[in-house]
């Protein structure tokens, strides 16, 4: 036991300051909770499940200024209610701890916590073995391109939907500047700029005092990213 509240320790020790990089000043340090979840007991003292502690002064008890550290312990041994007896969050949360290992799948008055399912998926995980696991990687895996591909399909939808738009505004202002375009050529040129290009476009146009300087400074786009 005495092993195991140490490396307790020491691990909250650890992960509260390594939360600093060198010089950095303590005042980014945030406060740490260490959440120790048992299948022993840890306080034969006291028959509470969740057990919390803080830094205080020893003989009057008043705690210290700032709550940066605290140990939060749930002995799981102590839980004894059954699933018909569960009121609360907290009950649910340990019973799921528990219990986990029996379940093949959530009990609907613990699927009204969203995180159970969750939890749950994990458990399901560190049963599997080395295939098992293979091809739940790979399924996850796939999930995530299908749902990349969705992603940057719509962005670039949205992407060509901003390019149309800055197009027929910039044919728009060219058109009651200089009047039609007349060559396919220069349409196809505009069509493919790109938004930065365009917005360039927008902005130089003004300078612009014919079609043909319209033309230069098309051909200068193109000599550039040729």
């Amino acid at each position: 036991m005495t092993g195991f509240s140490k490396r307790v320790l020491y691990n909250m020790a650890k992960i509260y300051a390594n939360q600093l990089q060198i010089a950095e000043d303590y005042i980014r340090l945030k406060p740490f909770i260490a959440v120790t979840i048992t299948d022993f007991v840890m306080f034969d003292e006291t028959q509470k499940i969740i057990n919390q502690f803080v830094f205080q002064e020893k003989e009057e008890k008043f705690e210290y200024l700032d709550e940066e550290l605290q140990l939060i312990f749930i002995e799981l041994p102590k839980f004894k209610k059954k699933i018909s007896e569960l009121e609360n969050l907290a009950d649910k949360l340990i019973y799921f701890l528990k219990e986990a290992s029996s379940f093949d799948e959530i009990p609907p008055i613990l699927g009204e916590v969203s995180e159970i399912e969750l939890a749950l998926n994990f458990a399901n995980q560190a049963g599997m073995n080395s295939e098992e696991l293979e091809i739940a990687d790979r399924r996850a895996m796939a999930l995530q391109d299908e749902r990349g591909k969705i992603t940057f399909a719509e962005e670039k939808g949205k992407e060509i939907g901003r390019q149309n738009e800055a197009i027929a505004l910039i044919m728009r202002l060219l058109k009651k500047r200089f009047g039609e375009l007349e060559t396919e050529e220069t349409i196809s040129k505009i069509e493919n700029l790109t938004i930065e290009e365009l917005e360039n476009l927008g902005e130089n146009f003004l300078d612009f005092n014919s079609i043909t300087d319209l033309e230069n400074w098309l051909n200068r786009q193109s000599l550039f990213f040729s």
